[in-house]
């Protein structure tokens, strides 16, 4: 077996009854657990109804998690909906996060999807062993099914009652079922829920706090070498022409640099620089020099990326049409009024705490990948193609993420550490990045621009709004396969134009999503925390309140009026999960405006602003309202955040604790991203690689947050980004409120407020 290093110590195995779970007539296979797994005796006599989980002799549930987990607690919500519908004691619930094989489908982390997927598959796989449990336990204790019931891991009924485990050890438990019976089988009402929604203390947090839990950048095994990458100029197109490594040589421990072929172009131009230990690999890696053949990529700047975005934009024809209705363009031509507006945001880092990192090494025929990571679904076929094998010689082994916001998602990395690892015959290479490197090699969340209009008719009615949208498209360039089709037949990346496609009723709408080229060549976009709503719903919100100003209406009063979930948004059940539409909107947003004490007095330079978000996709909307009170300094620009009120409707709330987290993180994040996050690109790469030149909010900053989420027996939606999407806009707007500073660019800087407020 692999050696895992714990934290504290040595390198110790890793005992197959510790780490392994035999998962009943599906095999057996290597999986990470918070809490342990179980003894390889009790696991072959285990049950499992579904692959989902499996319930030993003792009554032991261990709920298998497909989710990565990087901070937000995923594998306690996941087994939390598994253990309510099977009635499960939850003192004797775990989970593991399993490794990739195809038998678990897609596997990925993002989008704020975990939840929201998860929850129907999961509750009916927790009801079918319910099921099952009931059955096999009035059979042993002889009495009729239907005189039963389950409750905290005990089937009683006429006066008996048996354990879970008891009914493992002695029953007969053949029962499975199908996918298609899965999906039929009912759920139990809210009302009859007992874990879901009450408070719960997340199972990983004891393993996170006292070193136990194991990172990517843990992972060790016997015989390996340390390498880290030299980068070249620029992304996607260099190549090497020589490499001189003779200054490196004089480091103890220097063993070589290889220049990386490729086959998949995911790490073109790499070299790798190995060593026998990380400090002797870092510092060769700096003496190694590297000449390279550079494209025209080497020369673009963040002003070309925007300049190119807003060329893109000026043509008409350029995009995808995601909204196009009847009469946009006769709204604006016959309209009273109408009102123009240009956003843009600047390039955008991930700076996750745990730099990318991941140890590669074949074994038994078998291409073994070590390292945290989001989205192996995505990853498998790169690693098979730069392999030259097919996937079902690799595998992903599962770890936890030190912070992923999407950086994970693109699992890049992953493919330098194994092409490193061929080039020395498969041996183990443990491949770690430095903080610049990762800054270097990230993929940022693409600059942008947007153009918003609005037409006005008698009385300041809205009857029409076009929204031209233009950045770097990571969905395009990375899984092309996700993208759908627009009106006019063009495919658009969903995650660059998310938010733009809102409930407000606005008469004949357009939405053009618009891929910058530029931008896709001279970087890698990225997915980052809410991705392309992140850019869309600034947008959005801020031009709702400088459309409310321009027909001297109140922005409360303006949006509450065009969130009436008439026609497309009124959310009518139709099988999504959106059911209410606009109303649940336009309740959150009534709710934050009186929560924040909106329309009262305030001290001078002191302003509250209010925005409204969905979160990202109609499909699963998570009803968002903020509202931020700020200060701004009129001599200097400065901008202190005094209070974030949000309100959010997200449905059904698993994990209350959790939840809040999670608002609480992304909504901080959003905060940064306003004031502090950004950077530009020059000469083909981004201009600050390490956290003092790029600068984070600081715990300083942190202002007073007042979260409320309304009550709800809707499906659970997402959690971990709509937050993120709505405090920009709203700081935005507070800033207009206590300065009358209008400014249209993320981040905000003092200088462009006070520029602003001159103007």
């Amino acid at each position: 077996m692999n050696r895992i290093a714990q934290p504290a110590g040595p390198a110790q195995p890793l005992a197959p009854s510790r780490r392994s779970f035999l998962i009943a007539a599906a095999g057996a296979g290597l999986m990470f657990s918070f809490a342990g797994g179980v003894d390889e005796a009790d696991a072959a006599a285990a049950y499992a109804p579904t692959i989902w989980y499996g319930i030993d002799p003792d009554g032991v549930v261990t709920v298998h998690v497909i989710r990565a987990e990087m901070g937000q607690h995923v594998g306690t919500a996941i087994a939390r909906i598994v253990a309510d519908e099977l009635e499960a004691d939850w003192s004797k619930v775990k989970f593991d996060h399993v490794d990739s094989d195809p038998k678990w489908g897609l596997m990925v982390t993002g989008g704020s999807w975990s939840v929201w997927q998860s929850f129907p598959l999961m509750s009916q796989a927790g009801a079918a062993g319910r099921i099952a449990l009931v059955e096999e336990g009035a059979r042993l204790m002889g009495v009729p099914a239907a005189s039963c019931q389950a409750r905290n891991s005990v089937v009683s009924g006429a006066g008996k009652s048996i354990a879970y485990g008891e009914i493992v050890a002695r029953g007969e438990l053949r029962r499975s079922f199908t996918a298609d019976e899965l999906g039929k089988l009912p759920i139990k009402p809210p009302s009859e829920r007992r874990l879901i929604g009450k408070p719960a203390d997340a199972r990983d947090i004891p393993a996170k706090t006292n070193g136990a839990a194991v990172y990517g950048l843990d992972a060790v095994v016997d015989g390996m070498v340390y390498a880290r990458p030299k980068l070249p100029p620029t992304r996607n197109d260099s190549s090497v022409v020589a490499i001189d490594d003779s200054a490196a040589k004089a480091v103890p421990g220097y063993l070589q640099a290889i220049a990386l072929q490729d086959p998949s172009v995911t790490v073109p131009g790499w070299v790798m620089v190995d060593a026998t230990s990380f400090v002797a690999a870092s510092r060769a890696a700096d003496l190694v020099k590297v000449t390279w053949k550079t494209g025209d990529s080497a020369k673009v700047s963040e002003a070309d990326i925007q300049a190119r975005a807003a060329a893109l934009i000026a043509d008409p024809k350029a995009g995808s049409l995601v909204v196009e209705d009847k009469g946009v363009d006769a709204a604006f031509a016959g309209a009273r009024k109408t009102l123009e507006r240009t956003y843009t945001t600047s390039t955008a880092l991930h700076f996750q705490m745990e730099p990318i990192n991941a140890l590669a090494f074949e074994k038994d025929g078998v291409f073994e990948i070590h390292t945290g990571n989001q989205w192996q679904s995505l990853v498998l076929p790169w690693l098979a193609k730069a392999l030259g094998r097919p996937e079902t010689q690799i595998v992903m082994r599962s770890y936890l993420l030190g912070g992923g916001f999407g950086r994970r998602l693109n699992g890049d990395y992953a493919v330098g550490a194994a092409l490193a690892s061929k080039a020395i015959g498969g041996k183990p290479v443990k491949m770690v990045c430095t903080r610049p490197d990762d800054t270097r090699f990230d993929s940022p969340r693409s600059p942008s621009v947007q153009v918003v209009k609005m037409a006005f008719g008698d009385g300041g009615k809205v009857i029409g709004m076009d929204h031209a949208a233009s950045a770097g498209w990571p969905t395009e360039v990375m899984a092309p396969f996700f993208m759908p089709k627009g009106v006019n037949g063009v495919p658009y990346d969903p995650f660059a134009i998310s938010g733009a496609n809102h409930w407000y009723s606005v008469g004949a709408q357009r939405v053009r999503a618009i891929s910058n080229d530029l931008a896709n060549r001279t970087f890698r976009p990225g997915w980052l925390r809410s991705v392309g709503p992140g850019w869309t719903n600034f947008a959005v919100e801020s031009f709702m309140d400088e459309a409310a100003h321009s027909v001297g209406k109140d922005p409360v009063a303006f949006r509450l009026a065009l969130l009436d979930a008439s026609g497309r948004n009124s959310g009518a059940a139709d099988g999504t999960s959106a059911v209410g539409g606009a109303r649940r909107q336009h309740a959150v947003v009534a709710r934050v405006a009186e929560l924040s004490g909106w329309g009262k007095p305030l001290p001078a330079n002191t302003g509250l602003g209010m925005a409204t978000t969905f979160g990202q996709e109609r499909d699963m909307p998570t009803w968002t309202a903020c509202a931020a009170r700020v200060h701004v300094d009129p001599a200097t620009g400065k901008v202190k955040v005094e209070k974030l009120t949000l309100v959010i409707d997200a449905g059904t709330i698993v994990s209350p604790d959790g939840a809040r987290a999670q608002v609480e993180g992304s909504a901080l994040w959003g905060m940064s991203l306003a004031l502090f996050e950004g950077t530009e690109f020059k000469d083909g790469q981004v201009k600050d690689t390490n956290l003092g030149p790029y600068t984070p909010l600081r715990m300083a900053d942190v202002p007073e947050i007042e979260i409320v989420f309304i009550e709800s027996t809707e499906v659970p939606v997402g959690l971990g980004e709509p937050a993120t999407t709505v405090v920009g806009p709203a700081i935005a707007n507070a800033i207009f409120a206590a300065s009358g500073a209008r400014v249209r660019n993320l981040p905000i800087r003092p200088k462009a407020v006070l520029a602003a407020m001159k103007a």
